[in-house]
């Protein structure tokens, strides 16, 4: 299923809960009157149901300039019932990032302490014992190294603000196109209002449970142009899902 024409596509849908794919340089969620995901799929279900409004609940977000997966309940019910997974660690998330740099290292765990910085929409890394100071830990491993980019799959244990971008450059190996936190080599189109450009982080693999039957379900997010342009195919990455296919902590 896919609604191209209102930006996003439909991924999965049981009922009330309903996964789609969010593109970069888009807002997850905004203030009335600004461009949104939320917005969009909102108008998308009035009209395709038509009916005269639209209940969804939000149950997590992406940073504007990420792409992939979301999932959203489009009763109240279905909403908390998905919140509760995520409030409990239930859900398997994985991502895939292009950093900058070689990763020499085959994998790992990155465990540090982020707090959001006071007044500005950043992240940082500080002392355990800093105020607001909150845990943040992931798993990662490379997929494959390529001429000073490393494309690595993380598996995210916890949910910070920022987490993976800041992590990622706070160990001198940045999300290519993350120029907020240090990147110098941009991904995909170069718009003129910054907001709008992507990064090279996309949340490929989302694993929960379907709230009604409490069957596992997991929905990947197909990947963008500017992997495509970089030679990572839907082809590329199903024969890398497969030689992958073995990591502890799969959803299957």
């Amino acid at each position: 299923m896919n609604n191209t024409e209102m930006g996003f596509e439909v991924l999965y849908e049981a009922g009330p809960c309903l996964a789609v794919a969010k593109p970069g340089g888009l807002l997850t969620q905004a203030a009335r009157g600004i461009d949104s995901l939320e917005v969009r799929v909102k108008e998308f279900l009035v009209a395709r149901d038509s009916k005269q409004g639209a209940y969804l609940g939000m149950v997590h977000r992406l940073d504007r300039p990420v792409s992939g997966v979301l999932v959203m309940g489009t009763n109240r019910r279905t909403a908390r019932r998905l919140a509760e997974q995520f409030e409990g660690r239930m859900v398997h998330k994985v991502y895939w990032a292009l950093v900058e740099g070689e990763i020499e290292e085959e994998s790992g765990t990155w465990r540090d302490y982020l707090r959001k910085i006071p007044d500005v929409a950043q992240a940082e890394i500080v002392d355990e014992h800093t105020p607001d100071a909150r845990e943040a830990i992931l798993k990662y491993r490379v997929v494959e190294r390529r001429e000073h980019l490393t494309w690595l799959q993380i598996q995210l244990e916890t949910g910070r603000m920022h987490q993976i971008r800041v992590q990622a450059a706070a160990r001198g190996w940045p999300v290519v196109g993350d120029q907020q936190y240090g990147a110098g080599r941009p991904f995909g189109r170069q718009f003129d209002d910054v907001r709008q450009r992507l990064i090279g982080l996309h949340a490929r693999e989302l694993g929960f449970r379907e709230p009604k039957s409490w069957e596992r379900v997991l929905v990947e997010a197909p990947l963008p142009q500017p992997w495509h342009d970089l030679g990572i195919t839907e082809e590329v990455a199903k024969a890398t899902r497969q030689r992958m296919a073995g990591d502890p902590g799969r959803w299957s």
